[in-house]
């Protein structure tokens, strides 16, 4: 059973059109194991209305930063009342932070075996972030 720990938004000025950004971080436990770790920010009154995020896998819980943390890319949007998750090219992240592992490319992350937990994830984020949920349906 996942979980997630949702922490307080961090909400600034967006640089390029002086917009409200939201940014989010939050800790997702499977059986109360830490299991995952994601990012995600969106921008209000940008044309495309979509959340950009980066759902982080791998041993979590030390302070150690195993080689075997990979990082996922993905964009989330609403398209006729759906939910649409696209896995993204990692060099397109905003978040490069060494504790996130290797941030795959489209096309890895599209063959990689965790691309299921990555979805099964995003599935949860839709279903439980207040936060998204009220961005996306508004």
């Amino acid at each position: 059973m996942l979980e997630i720990e949702f922490e307080e938004p961090n909400i600034g000025i967006c640089d390029c059109c002086g917009g409200i950004i939201t940014k989010l971080i939050r800790y997702v436990y499977a059986d109360n194991i830490a299991y995952a770790v994601y990012y995600a920010s969106f921008t209000k009154g940008h044309g495309e209305k979509s959340v950009l995020g980066l759902i982080s896998l791998g041993e979590w819980g030390t302070g150690d930063i195993p080689d075997c943390r990979t990082s996922f890319l993905f964009r989330l949007g609403v398209e006729n009342g759906q939910y649409n998750v696209s896995i993204l090219d990692g060099n397109e992240s905003p978040w490069q932070h060494k504790m996130l592992g290797k941030i795959l490319q489209r096309e890895e992350a599209l063959q990689h075996p965790w691309k299921e937990d990555v979805f099964h994830i995003t599935d949860h984020i839709v279903n439980e972030d207040q936060e998204i949920i009220k961005y996306l349906k508004n």
